[in-house]
C-alpha cells in the first residue's frame, strides 16, 4: 500500500507543479513574452523559379536552419511525429497534465524514468530559448513558454517552429536540413524507414546521428516504428518492411547552385531569407555538371561561363559564372558572364543579317574570298588561307573574315551598331573610336549575356527579349522595331543549322555559331533552337593568350554537350516565315549572282546608282501566302538600286506611301497572277510577275 500513496503523491505533485505554472503565468503573460521574433533567424535561401533550393547559406552562427511549414513535410511524417512525440498534441494547451502523471507514476514504480511527459510545445519552447542543463527552475519556466506559445500560436505554427529548429546533429536543425543531408531531397514525399528516422534523431541528436553511430540509429529508428505501428500512424507490416531499410551511413551537401548568382542575390539584399530566381535547377545542375566535366580538360588557369535563356520571355534558365567558384587558380570567384570581352566572329550572323534584308544577297550569292585592302585594314581568314569563289551561305558556315568584311562595308557598321542598340546592347569599343569594320571580327567588348540577348532575335524571328535572372534584373519584351526583318532571320537559321557539329557530338536540331578573339585569347559558341539560347565562352580571366584556343575546337564541343545535360528537348526551329524561300543561284536577279567589288575592296559601283531592281519576289515565283487557308498574309519586296524615294505599284495601283526603304510589304486581295512595279526618284523602273498561292 505503500507504493500506492507514494505513486498518488507523486502524481498530485506533478499536477501541482503544473496548475502552478499556469497560474504563474497568466499573471506574468505580458511582463515576459516568449521570445518568438528571435525564433525568425533562418537560413537565407536562393531558389529556383519552382521554389526548389538551389543554395542555402548558414545563419549567423554557422547553422543550416531552413525555414520549415507543415505544408512542406509529408503527412507521414507528421502522423508518426505526432504518434511518438505527443499524441495529445491537438487536445492540450501546451502542458499534457495526463502524460505529467504517467510519467510520475512510472518514475515511482520502476525507479527510472522510463518515459517523459514533454510535449511538442514544450519542446519549441526549450528550441527557441535553450537553457543550460536540466533543473526543476528550467523545467518551469519551460512549461510556461509552452502555455505562452499556445496562447499566441496556432498548433500548425507550432509545428512549424518545431520543423525548423530541432537538431539533427552538428550543425543541422530542422527537418528540411536533414532530409536533404541525409537523403539528398526534400521532405516533402518519405519513405515509412525515412520519415522514422527524422522523428527519432531530435531527442538525442549527437548519438544517434546515422552517419556516426549507426546502430543507435537503427535502434531509435526501430522504436518510432513500433509506436507507430500500435498506434495506426502506419499501415500493418509497413514497420517490419522499414526496418529492413538500410540508413545512410553518410552526410550529403546542401545544394550550392549558381554560386555566383547566389552571392549576388545575398549582397543586394542581405535581410531577405528567400531569395527566387528565374533559374530551372535541372538546367542548373546540368550546366554545371558540364562546366566539372569541361574544367577536367582545359588547361591551367582556363575558366569557362555559360547563359542559357528562353528567347520567348528572356529568362535566364541557367547561368555558370566560372569553371569552378572555389578554384583561385581559374580566378573562380570572378563572374565571367558580366565581363566584356573580344566576341570574335559571333557578331558576322548579324552583319549577313542586314545584308539579306537589304537584299544585297542571297544564300546562292557568289562573294569572293580573297586578299582585300579596305583603306589600310587588311582582314585575313583565321587559317591564314582563302578560299576564292564562294556562295555567301559556305561563308558564313565557313566564319570567311573577308566576305564579312565586304558585307559589312556595304551595309555600314554603324547601321550595325544601331541595330545593337535595338536589342538594348551596346558593345563597348575602344576609345575614342567610332563604329569601323574591325567590330566585324570582334573589334568591340560584349558579355555574354549580353551576346545572349542578341541571338534571342535569331530564335525569336528578330525580337531580342531583355535577359533577367529575376535577382539583379528582371526578364521582358523590349520595346520598339525588331533587330532583324523574319525573312533575314530565317536565312541566317537556315545557314547556321547548316553548321557540321563538332567532332563526336550528334546533330541536335540548333544553329550555332563560333569564334575566336585576336590572339587566341577569347572561344565562343553560340546555339540556339526554336525557343531555347545557349551561349559559351572559354578563356583566361586576365585575358591572357592561350595558343590552340578556338571556338569550334574548345567552345563548341562544351555547347553540345550542355545542350544535352540541360534535361531540355530541343524545339524545333522556326518555320519560314511568309515570302521566305530558298533560290538558286541561275534564277537569282542578275544583280544578285555576284556580290561586285573592286580591288581596294569597295563596292565596285554603289547599288543605289544603278536602276532600281526587284530582287524579291523573283520574277515567275509561286509565293504561297496562305490564300489556300483563309489566312493571307503580306509579301515583302526588296529591291537594289535605284534611288529614294520609291513607290510601288500592284497591278498598276499606287501602295499608299513613298517608302525611303528598299524594302516593302503588299497585301494581295487574293490569289492569282499580280504584276509587282517599283519607280524610284528619277523615273527609273523596274517589274516582275509573281503567282499568289
Amino acid at each position: 500500500m505503500r507504493w500506492k500513496r507514494t505513486s498518488v503523491i507523486a502524481i498530485a505533485t506533478g499536477m501541482f507543479i503544473a496548475g502552478a505554472a499556469i497560474l504563474a503565468l497568466r499573471a506574468a503573460d505580458r511582463a515576459f513574452p516568449p521570445p518568438l521574433e528571435t525564433a525568425g533567424t533562418v537560413s537565407a535561401e536562393v531558389l529556383d523559379r519552382d521554389g526548389q533550393l538551389l543554395r542555402a547559406f548558414a545563419t549567423p552562427e554557422g547553422r543550416w536552419r531552413l525555414k520549415t511549414t507543415v505544408d512542406d513535410v509529408d503527412p507521414l511524417f507528421l502522423r508518426m511525429l505526432v504518434a511518438y512525440e505527443d499524441r495529445r498534441f491537438y487536445e492540450h494547451g501546451g502542458v499534457d497534465i495526463q502524460a505529467i502523471g504517467r510519467a510520475a507514476y512510472q518514475l515511482v514504480t520502476s525507479g527510472h524514468i522510463v518515459s517523459g511527459a514533454s510535449t511538442l510545445s514544450m519542446q519549441v519552447a526549450r528550441l527557441i530559448e535553450p537553457r543550460q542543463g536540466r533543473s526543476f527552475g528550467a523545467k518551469l519556466l519551460q512549461v510556461a513558454r509552452a502555455i505562452q506559445i499556445e496562447r499566441r500560436l496556432s498548433k500548425e505554427q507550432i509545428l512549424d517552429l518545431y520543423l525548423t529548429h530541432a537538431p539533427y546533429g552538428g550543425n543541422l536543425e530542422g527537418v528540411r536540413a536533414a532530409s536533404l543531408s541525409y537523403f539528398g531531397k526534400e521532405p516533402k514525399r518519405l519513405s515509412v524507414a525515412q520519415a522514422a528516422l527524422l522523428v527519432a534523431l531530435p531527442q538525442l541528436p549527437e548519438r544517434r546521428r546515422p552517419d556516426r553511430n549507426l546502430a543507435a540509429a537503427e535502434a531509435a529508428r526501430k522504436r518510432v516504428l513500433e509506436r507507430a505501428a500500435v498506434s495506426h500512424a502506419i499501415g500493418d507490416g509497413e514497420a517490419e518492411r522499414a526496418q529492413a531499410v538500410l540508413l545512410p551511413e553518410r552526410r550529403l551537401q546542401l545544394p550550392a547552385l549558381a554560386a555566383h548568382l547566389a552571392q549576388t542575390a545575398v549582397r543586394l539584399k542581405p535581410t531577405d531569407r528567400t531569395h527566387t530566381t528565374t533559374l530551372r535547377k535541372q538546367v542548373q545542375e546540368g550546366l554545371e555538371a558540364t562546366a566539372r566535366d569541361a574544367e577536367l580538360k582545359l588547361g591551367a588557369k582556363l575558366s569557362l561561363a555559360m547563359v542559357m535563356a528562353d528567347a520567348q520571355t528572356g529568362e535566364i534558365l541557367g547561368e555558370v559564372g566560372s569553371a569552378n567558384y572555389f578554384d583561385a587558380s581559374r580566378s573562380g570567384w570572378i563572374d565571367m558572364t558580366r565581363i566584356s570581352r573580344s566576341p570574335g566572329s559571333t557578331l558576322k550572323p548579324f552583319i549577313y543579317g542586314l545584308a539579306f534584308e537589304e537584299g544585297l544577297v542571297s544564300q546562292e550569292t557568289i562573294i569572293e574570298d580573297r586578299p582585300a585592302d579596305f583603306f589600310g585594314y587588311r582582314p585575313r581568314n583565321f587559317d591564314m588561307s582563302y578560299q576564292g569563289d564562294v556562295t555567301v551561305r559556305e561563308a558564313l558556315q565557313l566564319s570567311l573574315n573577308v566576305p564579312a568584311i565586304k558585307l559589312l562595308d556595304a551595309v555600314n557598321p554603324a547601321k550595325l551598331m544601331v541595330r545593337f542598340r535595338r536589342a538594348e546592347v551596346r558593345p563597348v569599343l575602344p576609345p575614342n573610336e567610332t563604329p569601323g569594320l574591325a567590330i566585324g571580327l570582334g573589334g568591340v567588348g560584349v558579355t555574354l549575356k549580353d551576346l545572349v540577348q542578341l541571338y534571342t532575335a535569331l530564335a525569336n524571328n528578330g525580337k531580342a527579349v531583355r535577359l533577367g535572372n529575376g535577382v539583379d534584373r528582371q526578364p521582358g519584351m523590349i520595346d520598339g522595331e525588331a533587330l532583324l526583318e523574319p525573312v533575314a532571320v530565317w536565312n541566317i537559321t537556315d545557314i547556321l543549322s547548316g553548321v557540321i557539329p563538332p567532332a563526336g557530338a550528334p546533330r541536335r536540331g540548333i544553329a550555332y555559331k563560333t569564334g575566336t578573339s585576336y590572339g587566341y585569347r577569347d572561344a565562343w559558341s553560340v546555339g540556339y533552337d526554336g525557343r531555347h539560347v545557349l551561349g559559351v565562352w572559354v578563356g583566361r580571366p586576365d585575358n591572357g593568350a592561350v595558343p590552340g584556343l578556338t571556338g569550334y575546337g574548345t567552345a563548341a564541343p562544351i555547347l553540345f554537350d550542355a545542350f544535352a545535360k540541360s534535361g531540355i528537348a530541343t524545339t524545333p526551329l522556326p518555320r519560314p516565315p511568309l515570302g521566305a524561300i530558298r533560290i538558286a543561284q541561275a534564277e537569282l536577279p542578275i544583280s544578285q549572282r555576284r556580290f561586285a567589288i573592286s580591288s581596294s575592296g569597295l563596292l565596285a559601283t554603289s547599288a543605289r546608282e544603278q536602276a532600281p531592281q526587284i530582287v524579291y519576289p523573283p520574277e515567275g515565283a509561286h509565293i504561297d501566302l496562305g490564300a489556300t487557308s483563309g489566312e493571307l498574309g503580306p509579301l515583302m519586296l526588296k529591291l537594289q538600286g535605284g534611288r529614294s524615294p520609291f513607290r510601288w505599284l500592284a497591278n498598276g495601283k499606287p501602295l499608299p506611301d513613298l517608302s525611303r526603304r528598299r524594302t516593302n510589304q503588299w497585301m494581295p486581295d487574293g490569289a492569282g497572277y499580280s504584276k509587282l512595279t517599283v519607280i524610284d526618284a528619277l523615273g527609273r523602273a523596274a517589274s516582275v510577275g509573281v503567282f499568289i498561292e
